[in-house]
């Protein structure tokens, strides 16, 4: 393929992506090889739903320089890495999508897949822990590698495949992600059903665009109290902590202030200035529930440390936040 296709090619399987729910907004990237050094990936912190061709950089991943008017994924050092470790896999994918992304965090021992899907996906490693677009990630991603995974699990954070072209990848991501969805919700699906759901008052979603998330997940969170986020898009748009409260005029006092809070046994309110970010709230909160549920059904603890919720909080407010539109 020629540079022009190459880009075509990415920014078309960005909102493909969206459309299967594997990445939302700005989250995850996609890349294709141009050459043994270069590969075309998805600008830094841009909606994929307005990306164009001319939008995606090359990435020349010897020099460590691109070519473009935008600045590529900060992830670009894993896809470096990817392509690295497999020479014959031409087409990367990171994604965070919500089942994988709860199997990431509890470990893999009682995953079951079909002998098919073992197949597709080849050994499956996690991870370890490190801040997105860091040398630290890099380095877990790479020792997952070494350690002959063939898909991995970032804790805390994604997934990320590779295909000899984009079909294959995109099969390796659906195919986990169905495996995961299977194992997750027979875990969760207890916790659910004992969900005891109740009405509020709607005037209490005086924002505009306000709404709420009453999926039985969201009610069975909202009865946790105070919840820490696990994953780091969480901490990106809410901060250190996702509060629950116990009436209307409570929820009122935090959404002063922020813009989501559980309200008990109701479920989750979201607002925000900007209507896709009440959509991307809805998004990564519906996972996030699904991801607390799944790591307590396994009798683990998976917070972040505070330190780096607020860090990620506040670059996301500064920096991601006002980007997404190019």
């Amino acid at each position: 393929m020629d540079d022009n296709s190459l880009k075509q090619l990415v920014a078309d399987t960005g909102r493909l992506l969206v459309d299967k729910k594997l990445v939302a907004r700005t989250w995850g990237n996609i890349s294709a090889r141009k050459d043994a050094g270069h590969f075309a990936i998805s600008p830094s912190g841009m909606a994929y739903d307005l990306i164009t061709a001319g939008d995606v950089p090359i990435y020349d991943a010897v020099n460590k320089t691109y070519e473009g008017p935008r600045k590529p994924s900060s992830e670009k050092k894993i896809h470096a890495a990817m392509y690295e470790h497999f020479p014959d896999l031409d087409f990367v994918i990171h994604t965070h999508q919500d089942y994988a992304t709860a199997v990431g965090l509890a470990g893999l021992k009682d995953l079951k897949l079909s002998d098919e899907e073992k197949d597709i996906l080849g050994n499956i490693k996690v991870a370890a822990y490190g801040l997105p677009g860091t040398k630290k990630l890099k380095k877990a991603v790479i020792a997952a590698l070494n350690e002959g995974g063939d898909t991995v699990l970032m804790i805390h954070h994604g997934v990320v495949v590779a295909g000899k072209d984009r079909d294959e990848a995109i099969l390796k991501a659906e195919t986990l992600e169905n495996a995961c969805k299977r194992h997750v919700s027979e875990k969760i699906g207890e916790h659910t059903a004992e969900a005891r759901k109740i009405s509020i008052d709607k005037t209490v979603l005086v924002y505009p665009g306000a709404r709420l998330i009453d999926t039985p997940e969201m009610v069975a969170l909202s009865n946790l109290g105070n919840i820490r986020p696990q994953l780091d898009d969480m901490a990106q748009m809410v901060g250190t902590v996702l509060k629950s409260v116990n009436t209307e005029e409570e929820a009122l006092s935090v959404l002063a202030k922020q813009d989501a809070v559980l309200i008990k046994g109701a479920g989750c309110i979201v607002k925000a200035d900007d209507p896709e970010d009440v959509d991307a709230l809805e998004l990564l909160l519906k996972k996030a529930a699904v991801c607390r549920l799944y790591t307590d059904a396994c009798g683990i603890k998976k917070a972040l440390p505070a330190f780096d919720c607020a860090l990620m909080h506040f670059v996301y407010k500064r920096k991601y936040s006002k980007k997404k539109g190019g």
